[in-house]
């Protein structure tokens, strides 16, 4: 029960809700540009975590993890994460969607793969951020506070 609790709590919600409005400023840039200004899958989707990781970067440090010290360390982990995450997420799931949606217009498969891509990034990054990239914020000591108690 305790490792749920290190997985799904006050900061697990703080990430939530960071993440939502992450999302609505980076989808919007991201599906703006394919579907409006016709660009490419890969621009696209590129251009909604170029955008969207300022956000990212700036409510998870500050406000989700409590990582307050300027880190020139933790500023290049969280670019190789988003990068990482990124290339992971959206590489797999273009693929897949194309298999998945065979048959569909090429515009169905890139919006869903798009969407899939954003399921599997938010995943990944908030493993990768929690315990790698803000792992020496307030939310450490919790963290081992936890795990020296069972």
């Amino acid at each position: 029960m305790k490792f749920i609790k290190i997985f799904y709590d006050k900061t697990f919600l703080k990430f939530i809700i960071a993440g939502i409005i992450n999302t609505i400023i980076g989808a919007g840039v991201m599906f703006s540009l394919y579907n409006i200004f016709h660009c490419s899958y890969w621009v696209s989707s590129v251009m909604n975590y170029v955008v969207g990781s300022v956000v990212s970067f700036l409510l998870n440090k500050y406000w989700t993890f409590q990582s307050k010290a300027f880190s020139f360390k933790e500023m290049l982990y969280f670019i190789v994460n988003i990068a990482l995450c990124f290339f992971i997420a959206y590489g797999a799931a273009k693929p897949f969607a194309m298999y998945l949606l065979n048959g569909y217009s090429l515009s169905v498969q890139e919006n869903t793969a798009m969407f899939i891509g954003m399921v599997i990034f938010t995943g990944l990054n908030y493993l990768s951020q929690r315990f790698i990239v803000f792992k020496g914020g307030k939310n450490a000591e919790i963290i081992g506070k936890t795990i020296k108690n069972k």
